[in-house]
């Protein structure tokens, strides 16, 4: 191995260290469990180690990483065909930073179809903006907002069904 090809290889390592945490997060949001979460972020590392000293060079790279996630996501949904199921021990998963009573939702979630989960985590947990989200899932930001608009609407009908 070359001197620079070392130097690439710890600028990715440092990367992938510094992600790693947040991205196994947002999978866990996408995926449903912690298991699949971690297979998802098995996936989207090896497909982005491909590119690792590109990645590291880059000004964002949690978002291209995060785009890895989100098409490696759709990708295993299409070859597996999986069933999703609600877990009722997917709010036992450490949500730090922000753990607390919201995270309550966060099994809901599982319930919805995978565009509106997909912006929801995105824009409730990712803190990303409208735009950034439209150009991570590859839609207008409209579009964006109406996936979060009946991903709302559906959670909060079933929070009222609860209540009543």
């Amino acid at each position: 191995m070359e001197v620079t090809d070392a130097v690439a290889q710890a600028d990715w390592a440092e990367v992938a260290t510094a992600f790693a945490p947040g991205l196994l997060r947002l999978a866990v949001m996408l995926a449903g469990s912690q298991h699949d979460a971690e297979d998802l972020l098995q996936a989207t590392f090896a497909r982005a180690q491909r590119h690792g000293s590109r990645i590291a060079a880059m000004k964002t790279p949690g978002a291209y990483l995060r785009r890895i996630m989100l098409n490696e996501h759709a990708s295993d949904k299409r070859r597996r065909r999986l069933r999703t199921v609600p877990l009722t021990d997917a709010a036992s998963v450490p949500l730090e930073p922000r753990a607390g009573a919201e995270d309550d939702l966060w099994p809901w979630l599982t319930t919805l179809p995978k565009q509106q989960r997909t912006v929801l985590v995105l824009r409730y947990y990712e803190d990303l903006d409208d735009a950034e989200i439209a150009d991570l899932v590859g839609c207008s930001s409209a579009t964006v907002r109406s996936h979060a608009s009946r991903g709302i609407s559906a959670l909060r009908a079933r929070l009222n069904s609860l209540e009543s």
